[in-house]
């Protein structure tokens, strides 16, 4: 079975998170509710997940408009027409690049059907994915998460959500990717939308303050 939240019952979910968790709770008192994030199941999105990896937001959103404008559609074909200079003009890596023309290259081979992973279970969305070249664990962790919307996915790559739970739980900054993992159990089936909240803090707290529960 896969756990799916929506927008109808996203705010639910955070309640009963905020219910089992003061932290959490927290967040939602000082902060409110985090935004509903998602993102439409399609090659841009990839890309766009791609181009964020070790990078800004900004940087990201800024080589993706680009891309777009440059290309009117972004589309695996007219990607694909693009040289490797006109990709680094559209402030994509050298490395990026060959990700991204390798994922235009598995959609348009059949290799990779996006519209199939809609119905399958975390593990194997996460097998086809990363499967790719230039996509990990953590780009797989983003789709599951912004595009299809499965509730109970936990991105301990992700630094903004691990620097965030960090403070909000005071954790010693040397606590392992092991134990945050054991210790985000708790927020099981809803392991996103915790991580959600997690990143509502981060993007809304000063860097230079705490949170105070």
């Amino acid at each position: 079975m896969i756990n799916r939240f929506t927008q109808s019952t996203y705010h639910t979910i955070c309640d009963k998170l905020a219910a089992a968790d003061p932290n959490l709770a927290a967040i939602i008192k000082a902060h409110g509710y985090p935004p509903f994030w998602s993102r439409p199941n399609t090659f841009e999105t990839l890309v766009h997940i791609i181009l964020e990896q070790q990078v800004s937001l900004a940087s990201a959103l800024s080589a993706l408009n680009k891309l777009k404008e440059r290309l009117q559609e972004l589309t695996p074909a007219r990607l694909l027409l693009l040289t490797d200079e006109e990709m680094k003009a559209c402030y994509c890596s050298r490395q990026k690049t060959g990700y991204i023309k390798y994922l235009a290259e598995a959609l348009l081979s059949g290799q990779l059907n996006l519209a199939e992973l809609e119905d399958m279970p975390d593990n194997e969305v996460r097998a086809k994915l990363v499967a790719l070249k230039g996509i990990g664990n953590w780009t797989a962790d983003v789709y599951l998460m912004f595009v299809l919307q499965h509730s109970d996915i936990f991105p301990v790559g992700d630094l903004a959500a691990v620097n965030a739970m960090k403070r909000v739980k005071k954790l010693p900054a040397n606590t392992t990717k092991e134990q945050m993992t054991e210790m985000a159990t708790q927020w099981q089936p809803y392991r996103t939308i915790a991580t959600m909240l997690l990143w509502h803090y981060y993007l809304s707290v000063p860097k230079n303050k705490g949170l105070m529960v």
